[in-house]
C-alpha cells in the first residue's frame, strides 16, 4: 500500500510538472490531484525536489532492465554502448515533453536537481555502473588505465545525448538516434586506439588531464 502510494505521488506530479511547470506546481496541488492529503504528500516526499530524485531513481531502474538483453547477447563494446544509448532514448521517450520543461532546472550547477549533484549520486552512481558493464563485458581490447576512468566518461558522453535529446524535435527523435550511431562509431576507434603502443603516451596524457580536472 505505501509503495502504491509512493508510485501515485510521482506519477500524478510529473503530470503536474508537464501540465502546469515546475515552479507553478505545489505539493498541496499534487496531494489534492492524487486524492490524499497534504501532510500524506509531504509524509512520503519532504520537497518537489525529492520527487524529482524520485523519477530519476525510477527511470534509472527502467534503464536497468530495459539493458539486460542488450548487455547479455551483445560483446562487441559498440554494439554494447549503442544498445545502452538507445534503451535509454526508447524508455525516455514518455519523459520527452517533461524533460523539456524541466530541463532549465537541471542545467543550473548549483541545483540538488543536476545530475552532478550531491542530491543525484545515488542515480548517477547506478548509471556509470551500466557503463562499467559495458566495458567490462566487451571484447575489445582496451588500455587498462583508461578502461578504469572509461565508465564515468560514457555517463559524461551520454549527459551529451541527453542534452540533444532534449532538444530533438524529429519524429520519434530520429536525429538523436543518429547522433547515438555517430558517436558510438567514433568512440569505438578511439578506444580501439587506446591499446596501440604509439598512442598510449597519448592516452595516458588525456587521463591525467581527466583525472587532475575531477580533484
Amino acid at each position: 500500500m505505501a509503495e502504491k502510494t509512493r508510485q501515485l505521488i510521482v506519477d500524478t506530479a510529473l503530470r503536474l510538472f508537464k501540465e502546469r511547470g515546475f515552479e507553478a506546481t505545489t505539493m498541496r496541488a499534487i496531494a489534492t490531484e492524487a486524492g490524499i492529503s497534504v501532510g500524506n504528500a509531504y509524509y512520503y516526499f519532504a520537497s518537489k525536489e525529492q520527487l524529482i530524485q524520485a523519477y530519476y531513481d525510477r527511470a534509472q531502474a527502467e534503464h536497468e532492465a530495459a539493458c539486460c538483453e542488450v548487455l547479455a547477447v551483445e560483446r562487441s563494446f559498440a554494439g554494447r554502448l549503442g544498445g545502452v544509448l538507445r534503451e535509454w532514448v526508447r524508455i525516455s521517450e514518455p519523459y520527452h515533453e517533461f524533460a523539456v520543461k524541466f530541463f532549465k532546472h537541471a542545467a543550473e550547477p548549483s541545483n540538488p536537481l543536476s545530475p552532478f549533484s550531491p542530491e543525484s549520486a545515488p542515480a548517477r552512481e547506478s548509471a556509470i555502473g551500466i557503463y562499467r558493464q559495458v566495458v567490462d563485458g566487451s571484447d575489445s581490447r582496451i588500455d587498462p588505465a583508461l578502461r578504469e576512468e572509461l565508465p564515468e566518461l560514457l555517463w559524461l558522453l551520454s549527459m551529451g545525448v541527453v542534452l540533444f535529446w532534449v532538444h530533438d524535435t524529429s519524429p520519434g527523435c530520429e536525429r538523436t538516434y543518429r547522433l547515438i550511431d555517430r558517436t558510438v562509431s567514433l568512440v569505438d576507434r578511439l578506444v580501439a586506439l587506446s591499446y596501440l603502443p604509439g598512442i598510449r603516451g597519448v592516452t595516458k596524457d588525456f587521463i591525467d588531464v581527466v583525472r587532475e580536472l575531477r580533484a
